[in-house]
């Protein structure tokens, strides 16, 4: 027969009563100091004279003190001290009762949440997933304590409180918003640091890192969205959660894995594609790929004909993905006719003053006016597709696998947008053919190298396999030509507008990166027949 020694006959004990007798105990009886009654059999302080005849007990006591002080007492003297459970509370199997404590009627201790020993979940209290509670406190009657909250020794939630998380300190973490961002993906309570990560011009980036057994590990990447760029983020995030989530199932058809050929983008705690911090700015997170690298600049020839085959490839998978669909998160983005306009307003209104300061670079694109509608107008007679397009198609905005040195996966993909082959086609070869950064001052520093060119080439009409059309192989070197032309313009512009655009580390940042897109416009003009040559001979 199962017995149980309540210390304390007062109220509470007589409902720890009710429930013993509910959960099976057939014999209950009291010590208490003050109340008598048939079933009190002794005081408190007789307890280990019951020890013989009672070896379970439990301290039924409404101050926190003298509860936690019996159920420690008692553990003591060596008695059984369960935690006695009222059959209508809802406790998770990986909730942890430590002994002596009491959850009442309808309450609810959630998934992960630790209750220490000598604790009181009182009648259709809330403890919510992940929370710590320490011995002796008293969760009152019909309270709640939110997910991940800390209550301390002894303390009393009053009935009816809620109790909010307080957040942890998190180094690297140097200001409210990254804060808010970590503990919107889900990140806050765990994560070991945070620090900032990549060279991008635009996106302010960090690495997340979470603790593991076996030490810290970079596992996800957040990053704050510039909206001065990127005005509608929804459009974005939607155009990427369409895209990758379409690129799995492609890359799972050919063999390949998905969780590191393709970017796996992760929605907040709400289920939202991203995050708005307090001044509006949108943040979004994705896991980080281990055992990859990323160039800024081309080391190796081999790296540049990878390059070549992972865009081309790409292009190649989303042949079937609905274009229409998209959204055009950045109106006209390679519409090198509409650039030109921005950048002869730029030089006309002249905002900074700092015309005077680049008079030969504003005579070189101006010269070219009739160059920037080339592709245009063959995409607005139908001769050029619109196919889904990076719109950013730079070396550094792909993953390479660190140990066989092929292309992996491709990232950043802000601009996918409805474009042209040849769009992304010159966007590579514009920075990827280059021997030099493009913001290197020294353009002496600075050449066209037309035997990197013709490794890409081979690479992204490998990579392609013959999907491309003839009139779309024909313009690829006019795409080379025009896209460095027009980013030239697109750092001109900015610097001229005082830039508001790409990030600077110094004022004429903007102005030295369009004299390197400039030098290259030229060193491509002189050698565009030869360009041209080396598509035929690979298509």
């Amino acid at each position: 027969m199962k017995s149980l020694l309540i210390l304390g006959a007062g109220g509470f004990g007589q409902m720890i009563q009710e429930t013993a007798r509910l959960i099976g105990y057939a014999k209950v009886v009291f010590l208490d100091d003050a109340v008598k009654g048939e079933d009190v059999i002794g005081k408190c302080c007789d307890y280990q004279a019951f020890l013989g005849e009672y070896d379970t007990a439990v301290a039924a006591l409404g101050d926190n003190g003298m509860r936690l002080y019996w159920t420690e007492k008692l553990m003591e003297a060596g008695y059984k001290v369960p935690a006695i459970i009222h059959p209508s509370a809802v406790v998770s199997p990986s909730a942890e009762i430590g002994n002596g404590s009491f959850i009442m009627q309808r309450a609810v201790v959630n998934t992960h949440t630790v209750i220490e020993h000598g604790v009181l979940v009182n009648s259709g209290a809330v403890v919510d997933h992940d929370s710590h509670v320490a011995k002796g406190a008293h969760i009152g009657l019909g309270s709640v304590v939110k997910a991940n909250c800390n209550i301390d020794v002894k303390r009393k939630v009053e009935a009816g409180e809620v109790v909010f998380s307080t957040r942890r300190k998190i180094d690297g973490v140097t200001n409210r918003n990254l804060e808010d961002a970590l503990y919107a993906f889900g990140f806050g309570n765990q994560c070991s640091y945070v620090k900032p990560f990549g060279q991008g011009h635009i996106n302010e980036t960090y690495a997340v890192y979470m603790p593991t057994d076996a030490g810290d590990e970079f596992a996800y990447i957040l990053q704050r969205v510039n909206n001065n760029v990127f005005k509608d983020p929804a459009g974005v995030m939607e155009n990427i959660f369409g895209v990758t989530e379409y690129l799995r199932n492609v890359i799972r058809d050919e063999g390949g894995d998905p969780d590191r050929e393709t970017l796996s983008c992760i929605k907040t705690k709400a289920g939202c594609t991203y995050f708005e911090d307090s001044e509006g700015q949108p943040w979004r997170c994705y896991h980080y790929i281990p055992n990859s690298v990323c160039y800024q600049l081309v080391e190796e020839p081999e790296q540049f004909y990878q390059s070549g085959n992972s865009f081309g490839h790409f292009l190649k998978q989303l042949g079937n993905y609905p274009a229409s669909s998209l959204k055009e998160t950045i109106p006209d983005f390679h519409n090198t006719v509409k650039r030109f306009a921005n950048f002869q307003r730029a030089v006309k209104r002249d905002i900074k003053n700092r015309a005077i300061t680049c008079r030969p670079e504003v005579k070189f694109a101006l010269e070219r006016e009739a160059d920037c509608g080339v592709l245009v107008k063959q995409q607005e007679e139908g001769k050029l597709p619109l196919r889904v397009t990076h719109n950013d198609t730079k070396l550094n905005n792909i993953l390479f696998d660190a140990d066989t040195g092929k292309g992996l996966c491709i990232i950043d993909l802000d601009t996918i947008m409805p474009g042209l082959a040849a769009n992304d086609f010159g966007d590579s070869i514009r920075f990827g053919a280059a021997t030099a950064e493009e913001d290197e001052r020294n353009l002496d520093l600075m050449h066209f190298d037309i035997s990197l060119y013709e490794m890409y080439v081979k690479g992204y009409l490998e990579g392609t396999d013959g999907v491309l059309t003839p009139e779309e192989i024909e313009s690829l070197p006019w795409g080379a030509r025009l896209m460095t032309l027009e980013c030239g313009m697109r750092f001109l512009t900015d610097y001229l507008e005082g830039d508001t655009y790409f990030k600077t580390a110094y004022p004429e940042h903007n102005l030295v990166r369009a004299r390197t897109q400039f030098r290259l416009v030229d060193e491509m003009e002189q050698q565009f027949e030869k360009m041209q040559e080396i598509v035929r001979q690979y298509c």
